[in-house]
């Protein structure tokens, strides 16, 4: 069964950081690519970034371009998201899934997790 557990949110104050994490099993880890998603209250959820888990190629979102940064660890199974100069507006659950490619689609991830809290206090 796939699973895809999300952690590393919390409460950060603008301008700082916070590193999540996923950590991913009951699947070939190489094959597929893991994206970040966010959602904030009141809006739809978005695309953030993703990462194709057999070359390290990775996407941005233009929002975080050069705030955030992306990263696979194959041998543990687990996908980071580093989350510098932080800003209100990245306030949002994040959830990690799986997809056989990287889309900016929903509907092409076909696996979850159940999302972590990252709240940016100005």
């Amino acid at each position: 069964e796939v699973q895809l557990v999300e952690s590393g949110g919390g409460l950060v104050q603008a301008g700082g950081s916070l590193r999540l994490s996923c950590a991913a099993s009951g699947f070939t880890f190489d094959n597929y690519a893991i994206g970040w998603f966010r959602q904030a209250p009141g809006k739809e959820r978005e695309p953030v970034s993703c990462i194709i888990n057999i070359d390290g190629s990775t996407y941005y979102v233009n929002s975080v371009k050069g705030r955030f940064t992306i990263s696979s660890d194959n041998a543990k199974n687990m996908v980071y998201l580093q989350m510098n100069s932080l800003k209100p507006e990245d306030t949002a659950i994040y959830y990690c899934a799986k997809a056989y490619v990287c889309s900016a689609l929903n509907s092409d991830f076909g696996s979850w997790g159940q999302g972590t809290q990252v709240t940016v206090s100005s």
